[in-house]
């Protein structure tokens, strides 16, 4: 009989904003998750919106080319009632999935409930409960998960990782 080990994934989640954009990478081996990095990228403090798009676009390829992802996570967009915020919120979106294209990584969007729902078995759940439920999932304490935004990429990357089951491979 051949054994199969576990195949390594490492998955890059996005939580993306046109003020805060939240990323946090994760490793899953079989059934385990392990926490590598996460943060929020500050995109408010640039003067134009193009210069966020670029300080962005930069920051993806950095994080691509360091962690090396099967896939990037990213959360969709959910409806707003301002057409503008909508708009900056689909550049941002659109930077992500074509650095993705760029660097040949394949892209899934999932929905905020659906986050929520495979984090914490709630798709209501308040973010305190998610970030709770990702100290737990990945092994890491609360305060090293980051803030708001880090923990909403967190999240979306873990939601990937329960929706795209792994293959084992021979060894």
């Amino acid at each position: 009989m051949i054994r199969s080990k576990p195949s390594r994934r490492i998955i890059l989640g996005i939580d993306p904003g046109s003020r805060f954009t939240g990323y946090g990478v994760i490793e899953s081996k079989g059934n385990q998750l392990g926490f590598i990095e996460a943060g929020t990228l500050t995109l408010h403090t640039y003067a134009t919106h193009a210069e966020r798009l670029g300080h962005l676009l930069a920051h993806m390829g950095h994080w691509i080319k360091a962690h090396k992802p099967i896939a990037v996570a990213i959360e969709d967009s959910f409806y707003g009632r301002n057409a503008q915020s909508m708009l900056k919120l689909g550049r941002i979106q659109g930077v992500v999935l074509a650095s993705a294209a760029l660097h040949q990584v394949s892209v899934a969007a999932y929905a905020p409930k659906r986050i929520k729902q495979s984090v914490t078995g709630n798709g209501n759940a308040l973010k305190a409960q998610v970030a709770f439920m990702l100290s737990k999932l990945l092994h890491t304490p609360l305060d090293a998960l980051g803030g708001r935004d880090a923990t909403d990429a967190l999240a979306t990357a873990v939601c990937h990782h329960f929706a795209v089951p792994i293959r084992a491979k021979p060894s």
